[in-house]
């Protein structure tokens, strides 16, 4: 029984505990809430600004669905063509590489500059964030099966394109969902990071404005939406994952093991 719910009790247990070391801390040693507020507070601040953070929240989700969906398609498509042709692979694949050297608060006011304040430019930093995760996954992934897997269907007369459908995208899926989960994750601090450079709404606008106030606590508040909503979008994804991939493993593996 308890390892069923271990996934679930051991990280509630560990924040509780944190959260009740950070309350003691600020208390014990006085620190002033424009600072580092407790936890009791931020709470405070998220139910009686949860309209104000809803209102912000409904932006940020926009432009985070909205990019993760760019980047993870350009990035599929990326990693399919890089698979598939060398030549596509030795011109590209460096490039996409050098990329991620690159600082995305080096791009983000560019893109503030070139398409203004309102949703795209947080939408391209979501996307270009989470394009790299999903192409090296895609790229990857779709060399999983075997050589005698692909033999056995070409002795069946199966075409390239038949080949791809019926066993390498099959077989790539389980890199495909892990890319597509750290590229949800992703596109949340990108959003985030395009809002902190230009915009008129999103929680990382209202974490600025917030923060110029000294509303600590509603920073935090935002903070605390954020990762709600990263999570609910982790976890969509990862009830996809389950039963896309459900018939790769035995149902114990994903019921969490026997009881015993």
């Amino acid at each position: 029984m308890y390892r069923r719910y271990a996934g679930i009790i051991g990280p509630i247990a560990i924040l509780i505990i944190a959260l009740g070391v950070w309350e003691g801390g600020v208390r014990l040693f006085d620190f002033p809430a424009y600072i580092l507020p407790p936890p009791s507070r931020i709470a405070l601040a998220f139910i009686t600004r949860f309209p104000l953070l809803a209102s912000h929240a409904s932006a940020t989700i926009v432009e985070v669905v909205v990019g993760m969906l760019l980047g993870t398609v350009g990035g599929g498509v990326l990693g399919v063509l890089i698979f598939n042709s060398p030549v596509v692979e030795r011109a590209v694949y460096p490039l996409i590489i050098g990329s991620q050297m690159v600082p995305v608060f080096a791009i983000a006011p560019l893109l503030v500059v070139w398409l203004g304040y309102g949703l795209w430019p947080k939408v391209v930093v979501a996307a270009l964030i989470s394009f790299f995760p999903m192409t090296i996954s895609t790229r990857d992934g779709l060399g999983a099966a075997t050589r005698d897997q692909i033999d056995l269907l070409r002795t069946l007369g199966a075409s390239d394109w038949q080949i791809f459908r019926l066993l390498r995208l099959p077989a790539a899926a389980p890199a495909l969902l892990s890319g597509a989960k750290i590229a949800v994750t992703m596109s949340v601090v990108g959003a985030t990071i395009g809002e902190w450079v230009g915009a008129r709404s999103g929680l990382g606008y209202l974490m600025l404005q917030s923060n110029a106030m000294l509303r600590v606590d509603v920073v935090f508040a935002a903070i605390v939406m954020l990762t709600l909503i990263g999570l609910l979008l982790f976890m969509g994804l990862r009830i996809i994952e389950r039963r896309v991939l459900r018939w790769r493993l035995p149902d114990e593996l994903w019921k969490g093991g026997s009881d015993a």
